[in-house]
């Protein structure tokens, strides 16, 4: 992490992160170590820095992941260590100067303290029911759907109006290659270049008019013209094939995550219903679809 040149952002920022801390564990000079078999790396003014400390900043600024080790002899930690070092400095000359008493830095403490108390909470109550098991089982569940699922693979040539589009029909029924009209003719800056290549897709990630026009024409075939949302279309079905799935270490991660976002969502649905929540900004906004703020970093369903 690299610290900004402000002297009072470098502070403020120290105090943040320093305070929070303190206010979360009420025991900031304590010798107890706040994980079982943690280790005590440095001392600042008489107050331990913890290894799993150094590891949680390190995993904070992305070096490393949830998760992974973190060696203490590693130059990763002897580095990150000395940031922690810097913020301890920092915070504590920032209590010294009365910065804490700041109703605005309170105010931020407060935020940045629920932050953790959530993330704490959700760690306890959501990530304690993601086990192997809910993996594997809605693994399977994506497999027997995959299993089920065909890929089809197409090349485009979009037209502006139908005419232009029947024109490409002519062409192509003359023995043209499909790629060079694509390139040529093609309105589809992202494919035209490629020969109209939109590779492998399964139908129901398809605009439905295409899905339409695909559904039981075999490899080989031609199809259009037929309207879509960005003009008239040409297509040719390259090939057919059962979707291939990946492997459950592959899909492992992105399973863990939507069943994260899902413990979240029913957990949140509880409270709110338990709770008395009043919007002072009038009427909500049309959508409410869209991830709550609490949800896990990168998420969607796995397909």
């Amino acid at each position: 992490m690299r610290l900004s040149s402000n002297p009072l952002v470098l502070l403020l920022t120290a105090l943040l992160l320093a305070f929070t801390l303190s206010a979360c564990t009420g025991d900031r000079g304590s010798d107890r170590p706040p994980e079982p078999g943690d280790q005590a790396v440095a001392r600042v003014a008489g107050e331990t820095i913890w290894a799993s400390d150094v590891k949680r900043e390190a995993v904070a600024q992305g070096l490393i992941g949830e998760g992974e080790p973190l060696d203490v002899t590693s130059s990763l930690f002897r580095r990150v260590l000395d940031e922690v070092i810097d913020q301890k400095l920092l915070a504590r000359e920032a209590e010294r100067r009365g910065l804490d008493k700041s109703p605005l830095v309170q105010r931020r403490l407060e935020v940045t303290r629920d932050r953790i108390l959530g993330d704490v909470l959700v760690e306890a109550v959501v990530n304690g029911t993601i086990t192997d098991q809910a993996v594997e089982a809605l693994y399977q569940e994506q497999l027997r759907l995959a299993r089920s699922s065909e890929e089809v693979r197409i090349r485009l040539i979009l037209s502006r109006t139908r005419q232009e589009a029947e024109t490409v029909m002519g062409v192509l029924g003359t023995g043209a290659a499909f790629e060079a009209v694509a390139a040529e003719s093609s309105i589809d800056e992202a494919t035209r270049f490629s020969g109209g290549d939109l590779g492998y897709r399964t139908l129901d990630v398809l605009p439905e008019a295409f899905a339409n026009a695909l559904r039981d024409k075999p490899a080989g075939s031609t199809v259009g013209p037929f309207q879509t949302e960005g003009g008239w279309a040409v297509v040719r079905v390259e090939d057919r094939r059962r979707e291939t799935p990946p492997t459950l270490e592959q899909a492992r991660p992105q399973i863990v995550r939507y069943l994260t976002y899902e413990g979240v969502r029913q957990l949140l649905e509880g409270l709110r219903g338990r709770a008395d929540v009043e919007i002072l900004l009038g009427a909500e906004p049309e959508s409410t679809l869209e991830e709550p703020a609490s949800a896990p970093p990168s998420a969607g369903t796995p397909e």
